[in-house]
């Protein structure tokens, strides 16, 4: 059985590596892209087949994950979303989000 919807904060002072946080996910065995999401942008409740984890490059994303509540992931936080996990995302604020999006089977 998949282990639960999990968000990990990021603790270090300083700002997240771009480099550093996609080599991470390669070696934890995902598939990594990045993804930049506009001001308003808003994806209705969806699902993935694979398992994703979300790393926030910069500004912030809102996450509903059903069964699992409501998060805000800013720069350097990541999350660990198990496959089917049904969840809707939006851009908070007045800045783009970027981040990477890793992706296994």
């Amino acid at each position: 059985m998949p282990s639960a919807y999990r968000v990990e904060k990021w603790a270090s002072s300083s700002s997240p590596d771009p480099d550093a946080l996609r080599r991470r996910l390669s070696v934890d065995g995902y598939s990594v892209f990045q993804w930049t999401d506009q001001p308003g942008a808003e994806y209705d409740s969806h699902h993935h087949d694979d398992e994703q984890s979300h790393w926030i490059m910069s500004g912030m994303l809102e996450l509903t994950v059903d069964g699992a509540g409501v998060f805000i992931l800013e720069a350097g936080d990541r999350d660990f979303m198990p496959a089917g996990t049904k969840h809707t995302a939006r851009v908070v604020g007045a800045e783009p989000v970027t981040y990477l999006i890793g992706a296994k089977r």
